[in-house]
């Protein structure tokens, strides 16, 4: 193929990487979930990845199977599913790709169990930033989530309510996109970014390395998290189990411990 430029093809090769190393880990979990007969039952558990922390300490007390976790950006995980995938359960980081897969019968009805908080995510020692304003000054390097995935999506949504000429200045400073919050985590963290847009539950499981800077109140966006069992699922009993535990048991403790916050429902 000629005319493809340098960047192209790194983004083709990344893509490809991304889907490719998915794909390793769901044979992986395939193979670990076919334990012997009379064994606890093994629930594979398809996560966002700014579910990590909360769903990790919910597993080491879920009584009712073992749990093996797949985290990663929200739209690659729906997409594994679209492909074929069937973990027991698939949690996002939105309402939208729930509904999508509900809506071609790929799972049951999905239930919002979390809310979140968008913020100006900062290294804990940085002095460049201080408000949401400064993102805006020329020199400032950003990290914003692609627009596939909630934590970008959700970004979007604030940088579509400023003025045109605050929105150009901030999207000028934008020198990294991250397919999960994971990764704009991992440019905070190294310093190769002045700033990123996490979810505040993110901020906080840093221990400190990263400090959060409210968005104004008229550009937060409402973050809602959606849960699903995904149909042809292999323990649906036990993965219905796990969706109730979130919305009433040691799962709902382990998310407000986390920094999430209820769904907007409740």
């Amino acid at each position: 193929m000629t005319g493809a430029t340098d960047d192209q093809r790194e983004h083709r090769i990344t893509g490809f990487a991304r889907v490719l190393t998915v794909m390793l880990v769901w044979v992986a979990l395939g193979v670990s979930a076919c334990g012997g007969s009379g064994a606890k039952p093994t629930l594979v558990v398809s996560a966002a990845a700014s579910l990590q922390k909360a769903f990790t300490r919910y597993g080491e007390q879920f009584a009712p199977a073992r749990l093996r976790f797949s985290f990663a950006g929200s739209d690659v995980l729906a997409a594994q599913i679209e492909q074929g995938v069937r973990p027991d359960v698939f949690a996002s980081a939105n309402t939208k790709l729930p509904e999508m897969l509900y809506g071609k019968g790929l799972v049951e009805r999905p239930i919002a169990f979390a809310a979140n908080r968008l913020v100006l995510a900062v290294p804990a020692s940085s002095t460049k930033i201080a408000s949401f304003a400064d993102v805006e000054k020329p020199g400032i390097t950003l990290s914003v989530g692609t627009t596939g995935v909630p934590v970008g999506a959700y970004t979007q949504m604030v940088l579509d309510k400023l003025p045109a000429a605050q929105r150009s200045a901030v999207l000028a400073n934008v020198a990294d996109r991250e397919p999960d919050v994971t990764g704009i985590v991992g440019k905070l963290t190294e310093g190769a970014v002045d700033a990123g847009f996490l979810y505040v539950t993110d901020v906080t499981a840093t221990d400190g390395q990263l400090k959060a800077i409210p968005l104004p109140a008229g550009l937060r966006p409402q973050v809602t998290y959606g849960i699903a069992v995904v149909k042809g699922a292999a323990h649906p009993e036990q993965a219905r189990a796990f969706v109730k535990g979130l919305l009433e048991g040691h799962g709902r403790a382990d998310l407000l411990a986390a920094g999430f916050l209820p769904p907007p429902s409740s």
